[in-house]
């Protein structure tokens, strides 16, 4: 039997408790972390593997979110358009090593973030 490391059990019993906005919520605070470790990687201390991995980290937290969409809510569709500019957007910063691109995509994923934490407080 293999010994499950404590931090990832512990990780593991606190997404099984999370409510779905919880989790919404934790993917979008997950993104804004490694959209700004990306900044950094491309900025501060230049590391080309670094931003890449950060950037790609991104991408699938998007993938993540747009695969969960539920079709029958109208906002999905709005939510769909928006994944689909983000996805756009961090290949091209992924692309050219771009920290602008992903500045401006910073304040979008704040403003989900905060709305996902807002509307999951009302359940």
């Amino acid at each position: 039997m293999i010994k499950q490391n404590p931090y990832q059990k512990y990780m593991q019993q606190t997404v099984t408790t999370m409510t779905p906005g919880q989790i919404v919520v934790a993917l979008y605070d997950k993104a804004i972390t490694e959209l700004n470790k990306a900044i950094y990687f491309i900025e501060e201390e230049p590391s080309i593997p670094k931003a890449h991995n950060s950037i790609t980290r991104v991408a699938d937290i998007v993938d993540t979110l747009d695969a969960h969409l539920k079709e029958k809510y109208e906002i999905s569709k709005n939510l769909a358009a928006m994944y689909q500019y983000f996805r756009e957007n961090l290949i091209q910063a992924n692309v050219k090593k771009d920290a602008e691109i992903l500045k401006t995509l910073l304040p979008f994923f704040q403003e989900l973030r905060d709305a996902f934490a807002q509307a999951s407080k009302g359940f």
